[in-house]
């Protein structure tokens, strides 16, 4: 299939994509299932609370276990004691385990989404930068005349190294490159806008 292609200036062209990504079957069950797996990662659980085990302490027993009329006690290392082990309390980050995510799903659920914005009309691919961009006025500038003031740019490399400094403290706006974006990020953006090469290069990973 064609896209419009535009260069900063404004210029209009067409550039040859892979129906497989921008115009894939919309999936939304395997892209909530994506989501949710992704969010479940970035959290980070640092709560963690000692058990009885990892109390420090004796482990003698508090009184004898006959003849003093009260229940049968361990050591002071117990729940029920204050200082002791917490029962069932938070475990910590290495307690937990990651959820997986296998290739297919992440390639499925990104062209799904990418379908979705290219139906809205929320995707936008751009001509590469030749120029490197230096101030962040100048990139601000062409990108509220591009009306991309909240998007994702996944660029090429050479792209990326010409702009990203430029992009860096204006808000709303995430410059990233094919290898390193996410469902998450295309969920969170409201454009997403791929340059020339980058296209190719998202190509390449899905042939």
């Amino acid at each position: 299939m064609k896209l419009d292609k535009i260069s900063i200036d404004g210029k209009k062209d067409s550039i040859e994509v892979l129906d497989k990504i921008f115009s894939a079957k919309i999936n939304p069950k395997l892209v909530s299932a994506v989501l949710y797996k992704t969010n479940a990662n970035y959290k980070g659980r640092h709560a963690k609370t000692k058990q009885q085990n990892e109390v420090k302490g004796p482990t003698s027993k508090i009184y004898a276990q006959k003849g003093t009329g009260g229940a049968r006690h361990a050591s002071k290392k117990a729940p029920i004691f204050v200082g002791g082990g917490i029962a069932h309390g938070p475990k910590g980050e290495l307690a937990y385990k990651k959820r997986k995510l296998n290739k297919t799903e992440k390639k499925q659920s990104v062209a799904s989404l990418i379908t979705e914005k290219n139906n809205n009309k929320n995707l936008l691919i751009l001509n590469d930068f030749i120029s490197e961009i230096k101030k962040t006025k100048e990139m601000n500038s062409i990108i509220n005349k591009l009306e991309i003031t909240n998007s994702l740019i996944i660029l090429d490399k050479s792209s990326k190294d010409k702009i990203e400094k430029s992009v860096r403290n204006i808000p709303n706006v995430k410059v990233t490159d094919v290898n390193h974006f996410s469902a998450y990020d295309i969920i969170k953006f409201k454009k997403v806008v791929f340059t020339e090469s980058s296209v190719k290069e998202l190509e390449k990973r899905y042939s």
